[in-house]
């Protein structure tokens, strides 16, 4: 394995310019793909190259479970410091695994409230909740169960299979009428996007490699963009969006669901407004070569080539050695 097996833990830091580049100069819907593919194969990367640490840091602990050939000289000449970072690997794979456990009980838990808040609300895509403080968001739909399975077969909702809206009585006192298609047009392309899925992965990511959280970032506002543009194609009016975004952060409030997608998102909401003011992002989907974009998506899918390959590499090379030194 030698040095190659720590790259995966570094190589992240190629995907930085491209974090920032991307969602200026890539259509919103191209940046939030290539990112958060970027993230999700760097994250496993990095955690695969944690667990190859780790069984060599483990084989080293008195009274650990297994083969004792694991413990041998030959299997720790196999990782630069094995005494260093095959220990060290230990604690930090348990931090990756509690943090990527709690994200996805706070995402659970979220959407088990925001569902639990519409109850006695009629089964219609926009669920209007009498409340004055000002939010809305896109809550997406509850996997269907397989055919088949259960005691009786449950009879079907009349709710589309991509979600609700779920918007307050304050939110829409506070919009006109334009501003409230504008709002339902934005909700709708979170939901027909599945950007919740998105924006998981890159939050599990982020948590898996500390490195990966400008990705993060980076796809949380690409996400949002996106689905401003595609609510100004709907509603046919680019202006018409930058007001609904102005006026519903002016008057909005933390809602009780805050990690779902909303149209008045935390983050940098003026520069998504002068964005939709300017002309429509061109539609590419990769970038020209010889520009600071186009290199830089380069260098973060070299940087994931790498990354995996690293990986890979490593992965085969410990269970080689491991094969070696375990008796039949």
């Amino acid at each position: 394995m030698g040095v190659f097996v720590f790259l995966p833990l570094v190589l992240p830091l190629t995907a930085w310019p491209i974090a920032r580049l991307a969602q200026q100069h890539l259509h919103p819907r191209t940046s939030t793909r290539l990112l958060s593919w970027v993230a999700g194969v760097m994250a496993v990367c990095s955690t695969l190259c944690l667990c190859l640490l780790m069984v060599v840091g483990t084989a080293q602990l008195p009274g650990n479970p297994l083969p004792d050939g694991w413990s041998d000289q030959e299997v720790r000449d196999a990782v630069p410091y094995d005494e260093i970072a095959g220990r060290a690997a230990i604690p930090a794979l348990l931090a990756v695994a509690v943090a990527c456990a709690v994200a996805l009980w706070r995402q659970h838990r979220v959407r088990r409230r925001a569902r639990a808040a519409l109850a006695g609300l009629p089964d219609t895509p926009i669920a209007v909740l009498p409340d004055t403080a000002a939010y809305a968001y896109a809550l997406p739909a509850k996997g269907r169960p397989a055919p088949g399975r259960g005691r009786r077969e449950r009879p079907r909702r009349t709710r589309r299979p991509g979600g609700r809206v779920v918007v307050t009585t304050g939110m829409l006192a506070g919009l006109n009428s334009p501003e409230r298609r504008a709002l339902f047009a934005h909700e709708r392309a979170h939901l027909a996007a599945r950007h919740h899925r998105f924006l998981l992965a890159v939050r599990l990511a982020a948590r898996a490699n500390p490195f990966l959280l400008p990705l993060r970032t980076a796809v949380v506002y690409s996400a949002e963009r996106w689905a401003d543009e595609d609510a100004a194609h709907a509603v046919g009016s680019r202006r018409a969006v930058a007001r609904a975004i102005g006026r519903a952060a002016l008057i909005s409030r933390p809602g009780p669901a805050p990690a779902l997608p909303a149209l008045a998102a935390p983050g940098p909401v003026p520069r998504r407004v002068a964005a939709l003011l300017g002309p429509a992002p061109a539609v590419r989907s990769w970038p020209p070569l010889w520009t600071a974009v186009g290199l830089a998506a380069r260098t973060a899918a070299v940087g994931t080539a790498l990354s995996a390959m690293s990986s890979a590499n490593a992965a085969v090379a410990l269970f080689q050695v491991l094969q070696a030194a375990t008796p039949l």
